[in-house]
C-alpha cells in the first residue's frame, strides 16, 4: 500500500494532476487518509511473522492491481496515456514484488542481517523512490 498512499498524497498536493480522469477520486482527502492508514498498517504487518510471502496469490494479485492503478494515475498526471502506465505499473508491480523479495531474503541469508533491519530499509526505499518518482513526473 505504500505506492497508493504516496500516489494520492501526490495527487492531493498537485503534484500529479489527476483532476478530470477517473482517477481523481485519488485526491481526495478521504482517499488520502484511508491509504495512508493502510500504508502504516502494511509497514507494521510486513515485520510480523505470520505475514504471508509477498509473492503468495493473494498479496501479489494485491500489488499488481494497485500497481496497475499507480502507473495510470502517474501517466494520467503527466499527459500520458492510463492503459501505458497501467501496464508498466503492472511490470513494475512483479518486478518490485520478486525482486525485493530476492534481495532482502539474499541479504538476511548470506550476510546474516537482521530480517527486521533489512525490512525497515526496504520500506525507506520504497517511500523514497515513490516521492521521487511522482514529484518528478
Amino acid at each position: 500500500m505504500t505506492a497508493p498512499a504516496v500516489v494520492a498524497w501526490a495527487a492531493h498536493l498537485k503534484w500529479l494532476d489527476l483532476h478530470g480522469t477517473r482517477l481523481s477520486f485519488l485526491g481526495s482527502p478521504l482517499t488520502v487518509g484511508i491509504v495512508t492508514l493502510l500504508a502504516i498498517g502494511e509497514l507494521i504487518a510486513d515485520k510480523l511473522p505470520s505475514t504471508p510471502n509477498r509473492t503468495s496469490a493473494v498479496p501479489l494479485l494485491g500489488r499488481i492491481l494497485t500497481g496497475t492503478m499507480c502507473g495510470a494515475a502517474i501517466c494520467a498526471g503527466g499527459g500520458a496515456k492510463e492503459a501505458t502506465g497501467a501496464a508498466i505499473g503492472a511490470i513494475g508491480a512483479l518486478a518490485g514484488t520478486f525482486g525485493g523479495y530476492a534481495v532482502r531474503h539474499a541479504l538476511v541469508q548470506n550476510l546474516k542481517l537482521r530480517d527486521g533491519a533489512v525490512a525497515v530499509v526496504e520500506d525507506l526505499i520504497a517511500i523514497g523512490g515513490g516521492l521521487l518518482l511522482v514529484s518528478r513526473f
